[in-house]
């Protein structure tokens, strides 16, 4: 196993989590075994996912968004999913049941208030990533966990938007949420040994795989993953190959289940664009660069499937 960037953090949480047998540390047993309550800051199409598979593992869930509307409709896509499931034999018509009744709604952020681990899934904007957790971190208790679900904004710059940056973590799951089992782990400068073992433990028991970084620019997924895209882009727009093609070199070629062009679309090109802009201004180097034709299609409308134009017709 490849160790953990951080020097002795991996062997600091082994620690923590797996100790002698016979031998429980109550420090940490204590802190994962707290988290029995989570709420889920954004009911779109990741935080409707988040509290799904949360509900499913067995967690008392709180949705909260802005509007009603919006509650409603993340309600509704999550007893859509489930019933998909049941439909499908994955999922028993008792536990679906049962994962709906652990779930509430709210259009109040107060609702956080007694929870056990805040997971964040707001629009990927810097101010209001950093205004709402200056808001959860003076609504929770002090031991509450606050995770954000972003793509690629500094988890030390959200953080430091709080009194908590110990307890204050990046928790990237992947799109769509009930299907990808990966979820990116971004530990800040200051985040506590025992709170990154705690988000570890409760990854798992959503189902997922847990994989650490640092924080960084774009963490470990997007700093490979947009620059792969991007160049996609730059070879259409130099006129290489139509975007057919392009894609299909990638999938038939280099064995990948969709094609960077169509990925870009189903990510929405309006999110790559931000996350290119991350890596060039984070990291200082021009091959990070976002190529002008994305530039173009975002300012005209063209996000891809959520617009119904992008790369692709949809």
């Amino acid at each position: 196993m490849v160790p953990h960037p951080r020097d002795g953090r991996v062997d600091r949480i082994r620690q923590l989590s797996s100790p002698p047998e016979g031998v429980i540390n109550r420090r940490v047993l204590e802190l994962t075994m707290s988290i029995q309550k989570i709420a889920v800051l954004g009911a779109g199409q990741m935080g409707n996912g988040i509290t799904q598979v949360a509900a499913c593992a067995g967690y008392e869930v709180t949705m909260i968004d802005i509007e009603q509307d919006y509650v409603d409709n993340g309600m509704a896509t999550i007893e859509k999913s489930l019933s998909k499931l049941v439909s499908k034999e994955r999922l028993s018509q008792e536990d679906a049941n049962s994962a709906l009744s652990r779930i509430s709604g709210s259009v109040d952020r107060n609702s956080a208030a007694n929870v056990d681990l805040v997971v964040e899934a707001i629009p990927e904007i810097p101010e209001l990533k950093f205004s709402t957790f200056a808001e959860l971190d003076g609504i929770c208790q002090p031991n509450t966990i606050l995770a954000s679900n972003t793509s690629s904004i500094s988890i030390n710059d959200i953080a430091a938007a709080t009194n908590r940056p110990n307890k204050v973590i990046g928790m990237h799951f992947m799109n769509p949420v009930p299907i990808m089992k990966l979820v990116e782990i971004i530990n800040g400068s200051e985040t506590d040994t025992e709170v990154t073992a705690a988000v570890i433990e409760a990854s798992e028991k959503m189902g997922k795989t847990a994989l650490c970084c640092n924080d960084s620019p774009g963490f470990v997924s997007n700093r490979i993953l947009c620059p792969m895209i991007n160049e996609a882009i730059l070879t259409l727009q130099d006129g290489v190959a139509e975007p057919e093609a392009i894609d299909g070199i990638m999938k038939l070629g280099m064995n990948h289940p969709i094609g960077p062009l169509a990925l870009a679309d189903l990510i929405g090109n309006d999110t790559v664009l931000h996350i290119m802009n991350v890596l060039h201004d984070g990291l200082g180097d021009d091959k990070y660069a976002p190529a002008p034709l994305l530039v173009q299609m975002v300012a005209d409308g063209k996000l891809g499937r959520k617009s119904g134009q992008g790369f692709y017709s949809y």
